[in-house]
């Protein structure tokens, strides 16, 4: 019993911080978190470089026609077509922005305050649908407007999202009845 009583007795000094060795931990994690941080932006800018191939985006026409739909919502990015985690970040394609987007007889018009807008010709439009993913993006299913499009030599996958979810069902249904009129006036002549 008296050696639990001594022991209480004792004095004991309370553990005494080592500031150098915590500041050495939180200057190296610094480091640690920087050389991360400039390892994705190199990768996003290589990626950019092996994506050299793909030409300048359009710009609209001067005269687009009447227009059929607009939408304001967000633009997510765009992937290789069929290949929703293979983003494509040549041209400024890669930046998620807000987005205004017009379709019109001559094609989709995507205003992107903040990044390049880009523009869409009726002819290289190929499909429209609803989805629920895209690189970096996966929302319920059908969340996601997904314009299928020829850009040179390759197919692209954009992904947009409406402020408005109700109303990208009826965009899907204007962009693919406009692909097959003109895939069957092109036919017909």
């Amino acid at each position: 019993m008296t050696s639990l009583l001594e022991l209480a007795a004792e004095k004991k000094s309370a553990d005494v911080t080592d500031w150098a060795a915590r500041a050495g931990w939180v200057v190296g994690l610094l480091l640690f978190i920087a050389l991360v941080y400039w390892l994705m932006r190199e990768g996003w800018k290589w990626r950019g470089t092996l994506q050299g191939d793909l030409p300048e985006l359009p710009s609209a026409p001067s005269e687009p026609g009447p227009v059929r739909l607009e939408l304001t919502g967000r633009y997510h990015g765009s992937t290789t077509a069929g290949q929703w985690l293979d983003r494509i970040v040549a041209h400024g394609l890669g930046t998620r922005s807000r987005v205004e987007l017009t379709l019109t007889d001559a094609g989709l018009d995507v205003v992107r305050p903040g990044a390049a807008d880009f523009f869409i010709p009726a002819a290289q439009l190929r499909e429209a649908r609803l989805d629920k993913g895209i690189a970096g993006k996966v929302l319920a299913e059908g969340g996601l407007l997904i314009v299928t499009w020829e850009h040179g030599e390759k197919l692209l996958d954009s992904g947009f999202r409406s402020d408005h979810a109700a109303e990208q069902a009826e965009w899907v249904e204007a962009i693919n009845n406009m692909i097959n009129t003109s895939t069957t006036e092109g036919t017909a002549r």
